[in-house]
């Protein structure tokens, strides 16, 4: 979980500063006419010329020119009338031009703006820099070197950029972890890796092992946690209670270390890229760390439903009747939609404690991903307020949202003539929101937020982030507390 250094340098990159340096991230505000201080301006317009580029059209296409010093400039300008989306999108863009070239050290100055519009400029800079900067885990021989530091230029304070750094370590822990192979990220690996996190952080950890599950009568959790050799699945609690903190959020991530599918195998084109299938586990970790980082004034738990879902002799099957902690039985449908049962019970677990908020994140339907593609996250809310406000958070982090429907009557689908409940359906018709219908039953009617995470893996990048794990939710949820927080009871 290393972190880009950066250090401030008062004063504009002026021409004796500029040589200095071989790679430089240069950016404005929107305006049709470049700035006469701009660092690099002969060498920009001349690229604009043969491009046949207008000034104004930067905001759209970030470019780069070298300089005869042999100096690498990337121009962004961004556009505050712009979707904010759009706007870590173009300073993306322009980043990559210079991390193509995997530099060790890239200056960053601001021209055009003063006062708070620089700082945000800037703030926005150092996100995206940090955040790209990072090398995920790899294992190559030679592995590719992150980058290292960078310097700002201009008048600013290093607590200007506090909350930047909270944001971009918490989605890096969260890419970081979703990219480790699954032989480096099985559930005794991932909670030795939580536990020292936990020890490190001074936060409070219980772990609910597979024994203590059994014995509490989590049977849907444990009926996908059976299957695997190691009985190394657990339902961890991480606690944290600043002072002054006037509510109390629960978030509760699904951690499938691996899904084979279980005896409904998936075919080895679907079955490619399922370590990540613990990234909504990620999501939660990175936003507990995030939220202590920011120090919010909210009392925080996150659990992580860790288990994998393999295929055995003892793994669960088709037409099994497991009861879940809550007492309620569920007919098994399908063994690879497992996620909504570790949840069912992690859920009943958190919601036992009675949060004014509680949200989940799971990698969790195909039919998320049908609907939205992976540039959008699927969210369903207990409240008309509470969906709007995740619509809102998600346009102010950049991570965009879009809300679906789960009335009641959807549920006649999941109508079971042996239990309570089916897990599912083979129809697959609107399974997204089937499984948010079927969720909502083990949340005790807490407010309540479940995040599909159809988002979570984008090809060749989404929004501020470039890599293909996205880190998505670490942003938007911090967003969306600290507007929770503000408003007070919805």
């Amino acid at each position: 979980m290393s972190l880009v250094r950066f250090q401030i340098v008062s004063g504009r990159l002026d021409a004796a500063a500029l040589a200095r340096h071989a790679h430089v991230l240069v950016v404005m505000p929107a305006a049709k006419a470049l700035s006469d201080d701009l660092p690099g301006l002969a060498q920009l317009q001349a690229v604009l010329t043969r491009r046949d580029m207008k000034v104004e059209e930067l905001a759209g296409t970030p470019l780069a020119a070298d300089l005869p010093s042999g100096c690498r400039c990337a121009f962004a300008m961004i556009d505050a009338a712009k979707p904010r989306f759009e706007q870590l999108t173009a300073l993306r863009k322009a980043v990559q031009l210079l991390l193509d070239e995997r530099p060790r050290s890239i200056a960053l100055a601001v021209c055009g703006a003063e006062g708070e519009a620089a700082r945000q400029l800037a703030r926005e800079a150092v996100f995206v820099l940090q955040i790209n900067g990072a090398v995920l885990p790899q294992s190559k021989k030679k592995v590719a070197k992150p980058l290292a530091r960078i310097v700002v230029y201009g008048e600013f304070n290093p607590a200007d950029f506090a909350a930047v750094k909270a944001l971009s370590r918490a989605n890096t822990l969260a890419r970081e972890l979703t990219a480790l192979p699954p032989n480096q990220l099985t559930p005794a690996h991932y909670r030795e890796r939580v536990r020292d996190l936990a020890k490190d952080r001074g936060w409070k950890i219980e772990e609910y092992d597979f024994r203590r599950l059994k014995k509490m009568g989590a049977g849907a959790f444990c009926a996908v946690a059976q299957g695997s050799g190691d009985k190394d699945a657990a339902i961890v609690h991480l606690s944290f209670r600043p002072k002054g903190a006037r509510r109390s959020v629960a978030l509760v991530g699904k951690g499938i270390c691996f899904d084979t599918g279980g005896h409904n195998l998936k075919p080895a084109k679907y079955m490619a890229g399922m370590h990540e299938d613990m990234n909504g586990s990620a999501v939660a970790l990175a936003l507990f760390l995030a939220v202590a980082e920011l120090k919010l004034p909210v009392a925080v738990d996150v659990w992580l439903a860790i288990a994998q879902n393999h295929i055995s002799p003892e793994a669960y099957k088709q037409n099994d009747v497991v009861k879940a902690l809550d007492g309620t039985s569920i007919e098994i449908v399908h063994t690879d939609a497992e996620g909504r049962l570790v949840l069912a019970d992690t859920l009943t677990l958190a919601a036992r404690r009675q949060p004014d908020l509680l949200i989940d994140f799971a990698t969790l339907t195909g039919s998320m991903t049908s609907a939205l593609g992976n540039r959008y996250a699927g969210v369903f809310a207990s409240s008309d307020a509470l969906a709007a406000l995740a619509v809102g958070a998600g346009r102010q982090s950049g991570e965009r949202v879009c809300v679906f429907p789960m009335d009641g009557d959807y549920e006649v689908a999941l109508e079971s003539k042996v239990a309570d409940i089916k897990q599912c359906t083979l129809e697959g018709a609107a399974d997204h929101i089937l499984a948010a219908r079927f969720l909502k039953r083990f949340t005790l009617d807490r407010p309540w937020l479940h995040v599909d995470l159809s988002s979570a893996n984008c090809s060749g990048g989404l929004g501020a982030v470039g890599s293909d794990i996205t880190g998505f939710g670490v942003a938007w949820g911090a967003g969306l507390l600290a507007q929770w927080l503000e408003i007070g009871e919805i």
